[in-house]
């Protein structure tokens, strides 16, 4: 019988970059045993365009990427999995609270803050999207099935 597909929310602030990358990288990483999404406490409206760029560079279709509210997937019935937070000032967000889910904190970087040369700010967006990358590798390489949520919740957070 095959493995259900796990649902995944991404959040950051603006869901312009860091939370936009998180949820192309698991939607191709994970391909059929994850789906992504993500979501920002105020969001931007629309994507970076070091995002998009950086992204269709690495053969993303960016076409589904959009910068959307959280409150598209917030509620009991929201069937999500898994709600990771990726701003790297999380305590500050006024991020909700997702019940019954496993949850972790990936704080990294925003590059859309990075004020510099362009060549600084696309090698900010890559690293960040390099450790999105490793984590949610790592991710996808867990036993979901076998993880109770306690010790599921645990192994994401290290």
């Amino acid at each position: 019988m095959p493995e259900r597909i796990a649902t995944v929310l991404f959040l950051c602030t603006a869901n312009s970059a860091r939370s936009i990358m998180a949820e192309a990288i698991l939607n191709r990483v994970g391909s059929g045993r994850f789906q992504a999404f993500s979501a920002g406490s105020e969001p931007a409206g629309s994507v970076h365009p070091l995002t998009i760029e950086l992204l269709e560079q690495l053969g993303y279709d960016t076409r589904p990427l959009r910068s959307k509210h959280w409150s598209e997937f917030s509620g009991a019935e929201a069937p999500l999995d898994f709600v990771f937070t990726v701003c790297d000032k999380a305590a500050g967000e006024p991020c909700p609270v997702w019940p019954k889910r496993a949850r972790a904190h990936w704080g990294v970087p925003d590059p859309a803050l990075l004020y510099g040369s362009e060549q600084q700010r696309k090698k900010l967006f890559f690293e960040v999207y390099s450790l999105l990358k490793r984590r949610i590798e790592l991710l996808c390489a867990l036993p979901l099935p076998t993880l109770d949520t306690l010790t599921l919740t645990q192994r994401i957070d290290e």
